[in-house]
C-alpha cells in the first residue's frame, strides 16, 4: 500500500521507494502540508507541524487559536483572499465580484491505479498495481465550489502525479482566475533554483541561482511552453550536485502558456508552484461544470540531479509515452532540410534517398516545400495538396519510389499555421487567432489557425488525415514556427476571449489524438522551430522531439545535456547535419559530430549525394554502430559525467537496466597546451562485474572504471571526441 491514511490524526502519509509526501487535516478542515522527502515511517509525523503566534499582520481567521493563521500555515492548497498574502494556487471571482474563497475538507477517496484526465495528457498506468491514487475533495461552501485535488504515487518509480478538478455545483457561474496544478509549502529557504532556460537554436540552458526573499521564477506567455523555458523547475538543497543531495522537481505536462514560481515570505519559507500561466488567462464556469488543470508530476532525489532526471526519463518513457514506437527503436533518418530548404524535385530527392539507402538508413523524410505554391516561407501553409510543378506524380509516386529503395517515407507538415497568401486564408480569413479592429501580427509570414475552434480543429485533423491515407508515409514531423499574437476566437463571446489560448492547447491534443489513433503506425516527431515546444505534453502524442534548429555538434552539447535534465534520450531527435554548419558555421570533423548525434535519434541533416568516398565509408560505419548501440541508447539509462556548462570537457554514457553494456562519449571542445592528463570515471556499471572494453579486447573491472577511472587518451588539436563501448563479462 503506497497511501497511509490515519483517520485518528487525520494524516495522509503518500510513500514512493524512497519518498514520503504527509498531509494533514486540521480540526478546522484546513489541509496543510506536512513534508515532502526522504522515506520516513508512519508513526509521529503530527509532530512535523510547527505552528508559533506572529504580529497582527498576520492575520488569524480562527479566534480560539492564534497560532493558526493563513499566513504562515504550510497549506496544501492556498486560496486567496482569506489571509494568506503569498502567491496562492487558485483563485476565483463571485457573481459579487468577490476574489474570496476558503475551501475547507469534505470528504476524500484512496483507490487503485489512476483516473485519465479528459482532454489532457497525463501519465497513466497499464497495471492497477502500478499506483494508488488519493481524491482529497474541499468544499466552498460560500461559493459552491468544489476541488478535488489528486494525487498519484507510482509504486515502482519516485514520483507522485498531481492535479485539480474544479466543480461548480452552485447556481450561479464562477470565474476561475487562477489554477494551478500544484501548490508545495516548504518550512525554509536553503535553496537554489533550478531551471532550463534560453531561445531559438539554444534550448534549454541550465541555469541555477540562490532563492532570495520574495518571487522568482519562470514563464512563458507566448502560447506555448516555448523556446525561452522549459515547464520544469527543481530546488537543491545546499550542496546538492549531480550525484549527492536532496532535489525537488516538478515537471509540468502541458504545451501552453505556464508558470512555475518560487516564493520566500518573510519567515524565511519556500512556496513552490506550477500550472497554468494565469497572466491574461482564465475560465469561466458555469453551474454544473467543472475545469481540469493539467497534470504535475513531483519527483524527489536524495541521490542528486542524475538520480531525478532517471527518475523523470524512465516515467516518461514508459507511462507518458504511448503506442507502437514507445518501445520500439527508431530508424536512422535522413532529412533534406538542410540538403534543399525548398529548391528540390521528385529526381532529387530520389538521388538522395538512394545515397541513403547505399549507406545502410532507413527513413527519408521530406521536409517544408511540398505543397501549395511554396517556394520560400511566404505562402501557402492551410494548402495541404501537392505542389505538382516539383512533385508531378504526387506522394504517393514519390514515396514509391523510396520504398523502392528499401527506405521509409516520412513527411513534413505545420497543421497549426495558415499563411495570409493561402487559398485556405482566403476562403476563411477567420479561421486564424485575430481581434477585431486590431492588427494580425506574422511572424515568418505566417498567422496562428484558432484551434480553440472545433470547426477549425476538424478541418484540420481531415486534411491532414487525406494526406497521410494518400501514400505510404510512416513517419510525420509536426512543425509549428511561431508563438500566439492577437489571442482571441471569433466564435467566443466577449467573457470567455481569456479562455483562447487554453482552448487552443485542448483543441490541439484533440486533433493530435484523432490523427495518432488514425494512424497507429505512423512514427510521428514533434517540432516547434527545434525544441520550442519540448514538453511532457507533445510527448504523450508523439514520442520524440526535434530537439533543436542548431545542429552544430558543440552547440548541441549544452542543448541535449539541458534536455537530458528531463527529458530521455528516447525523446531527442539529433542529426549529423553539414559544415561549415549552417546556424553557427562552426567546422568539426565527421566523427564528432557522429558521436554527438549517436546520443538521441540518429540521422542525417544533409545533401548525402555530396559526400566523397571517405566520408561515405565513415558514415557506413557510423550507421552501422549506431544500429549495434540505438537499443542501449533508446532504452537504457543515462548518466551525465562531465558539465558543459562548468568546462571544456563534456561526457556522458548509457548503461542497459541490467548492467550488462555500456556506452560512453567524451567530449573536448579546445586544445589546452601543457594539459593534465585525464581520467575519466565511469558510472552506472555493477562493481562487482568485469567489462570488456570492444574497442581494444581487454577486461576492466566495474569497480575499477567508476572509482579509478577510465584514461583518456591523447588527443590533438580542437573538437575532439572519443566513444567507448563495454560489455559485462563472467
Amino acid at each position: 500500500m503506497s497511501i497511509h491514511y490515519n483517520a485518528e490524526k487525520q494524516i495522509f502519509h503518500l510513500q514512493t521507494l524512497k519518498t514520503s509526501y504527509i498531509i494533514q487535516l486540521l480540526h478546522t478542515g484546513v489541509p496543510v502540508h506536512l513534508y515532502w522527502g526522504r522515506k520516513i515511517r508512519p508513526g509521529a509525523e503530527a509532530s512535523l507541524l510547527q505552528r508559533t503566534e506572529r504580529c497582527s499582520f498576520s492575520p488569524t481567521p480562527f479566534p480560539e487559536d492564534n497560532s493558526l493563521s493563513y499566513d504562515t500555515l504550510p497549506q496544501e492548497y492556498p486560496a486567496y483572499g482569506a489571509g494568506d498574502f503569498r502567491n496562492p494556487a487558485y483563485q476565483i471571482q463571485t457573481p459579487d465580484g468577490a476574489t474570496v474563497s476558503e475551501a475547507l475538507y469534505d470528504q476524500h477517496r484512496i483507490y487503485k491505479g489512476k483516473a485519465a484526465l479528459q482532454g489532457l495528457p497525463a501519465t497513466y498506468i497499464e497495471q492497477e498495481d502500478e499506483a494508488e491514487s488519493l481524491e482529497l475533495e474541499l468544499l466552498d461552501a460560500v461559493a459552491g465550489l468544489r476541488i478535488i485535488l489528486s494525487y498519484t504515487v507510482f509504486s515502482e518509480l519516485n514520483a507522485i502525479a498531481r492535479s485539480v478538478r474544479f466543480v461548480n455545483e452552485g447556481t450561479e457561474e464562477l470565474k476561475i482566475l487562477r489554477s494551478l496544478s500544484m501548490s508545495v509549502d516548504f518550512r525554509d529557504s536553503a535553496y537554489e533554483l533550478l531551471h532550463l532556460s534560453g531561445t531559438w537554436a539554444a534550448e534549454r540552458n541550465m541555469e541555477r541561482r540562490v532563492l532570495a526573499p520574495g518571487m522568482q521564477g519562470v514563464e512563458s506567455r507566448r502560447g506555448s511552453s516555448s523556446h525561452g523555458h522549459s515547464p520544469f523547475v527543481a530546488l537543491l538543497a545546499p550542496g546538492a550536485d549531480e550525484d549527492t543531495g536532496d532535489v525537488y522537481g516538478v515537471s509540468l505536462v502541458y504545451s501552453g502558456s505556464f508558470a512555475a514560481m518560487a516564493e520566500v515570505d518573510p519567515y524565511q519559507t519556500t512556496r513552490l508552484s506550477i500550472g497554468i500561466n494565469p497572466f491574461d488567462a482564465g475560465w469561466l464556469l458555469e453551474a454544473g461544470e467543472s475545469f481540469q488543470t493539467p497534470e504535475a508530476v513531483l519527483v524527489f532525489s536524495a541521490d542528486g540531479i542524475g538520480a531525478m532526471s532517471r527518475t523523470y526519463h524512465k516515467l516518461y518513457r514508459t507511462r507518458l509515452c504511448r503506442g507502437n514506437f514507445r518501445d520500439r527503436t527508431r530508424p536512422v533518418l535522413v532529412n533534406n532540410w538542410e540538403a534543399t530548404y525548398f529548391d528540390f524535385n521528385a529526381n532529387k530527392i530520389e538521388h538522395i534517398a538512394r545515397a541513403g539507402s547505399e549507406l545502410g538508413l532507413e527513413l527519408f523524410v521530406l521536409d517544408d516545400g511540398w505543397f501549395g505554391h511554396r517556394d520560400d516561407d511566404r505562402s501557402s501553409l492551410g494548402d495541404w495538396f501537392v505542389d505538382k510543378r516539383k512533385l508531378p506524380g504526387g506522394l504517393e509516386d514519390l514515396a514509391k519510389r523510396v520504398n523502392a529503395l528499401d527506405m521509409q517515407f516520412g513527411l513534413w507538415f505545420e497543421p497549426e499555421m495558415i499563411s495570409p497568401d493561402s487559398e485556405l486564408y482566403r476562403e476563411h480569413p477567420d479561421w486564424c487567432l485575430h481581434v477585431p479592429n486590431r492588427r494580425r501580427t506574422e511572424a515568418r509570414t505566417q498567422l496562428v489557425l484558432d484551434f480553440s475552434r472545433e470547426d477549425v480543429c476538424a478541418a484540420i485533423a481531415e486534411r491532414i488525415s487525406q494526406v497521410l491515407s494518400s501514400a505510404p508515409i510512416s513517419y510525420v514531423k509536426w512543425d509549428m514556427n511561431r508563438n500566439m499574437t492577437e489571442i482571441g476566437s471569433a466564435l467566443l463571446p466577449a467573457g470567455r476571449q481569456r479562455e483562447t489560448s487554453h482552448r487552443y492547447i485542448l483543441g490541439l491534443y484533440s486533433v493530435l489524438e484523432q490523427i495518432t489513433s488514425r494512424f497507429p503506425d505512423v512514427l510521428f516527431e514533434s517540432c516547434s522551430g527545434g525544441g520550442g515546444r519540448f514538453d511532457p505534453g507533445m510527448l504523450f502524442y508523439m514520442p520524440q522531439t526535434w530537439t533543436s534548429d542548431n545542429t552544430d555538434a558543440i552547440s548541441r552539447l549544452k542543448i541535449q545535456y539541458g534536455t537530458s535534465i528531463v527529458y530521455p534520450l528516447s525523446a531527442m531527435g539529433s542529426h549529423v547535419s553539414a559544415v561549415p554548419n549552417h546556424q553557427v558555421h562552426r567546422i568539426t570533423s565527421l566523427e564528432l559530430r557522429g558521436h554527438v548525434a549517436m546520443s538521441g535519434n540518429f540521422g542525417y541533416e544533409l545533401d548525402l549525394t555530396r559526400f566523397s568516398e571517405e566520408e561515405k565509408q565513415a558514415v557506413k560505419e557510423q550507421v552501422a554502430l549506431y544500429k549495434e548501440l540505438r537499443k542501449l541508447v533508446q532504452f537504457g539509462e543515462q548518466f551525465r559525467l562531465l558539465s558543459p556548462f562548468e568546462g571544456n570537457e563534456t561526457a556522458w554514457m548509457v548503461v542497459a537496466e541490467d548492467k550488462s553494456e555500456a556506452m560512453a562519449v567524451y567530449i573536448r571542445v579546445l586544445a589546452q597546451p601543457n594539459d593534465k592528463l585525464y581520467y575519466l570515471r565511469l558510472k552506472g556499471l555493477d562493481p562487482e562485474a568485469g567489462y570488456l572494453w570492444l574497442e581494444d579486447g581487454r577486461v576492466y573491472g566495474g569497480d575499477q572504471l567508476m572509482y579509478a577511472g577510465l584514461p583518456v587518451s591523447s588527443l590533438q588539436g580542437d573538437f575532439q571526441s572519443v566513444l567507448w563501448r563495454f560489455r559485462r563479462v563472467n
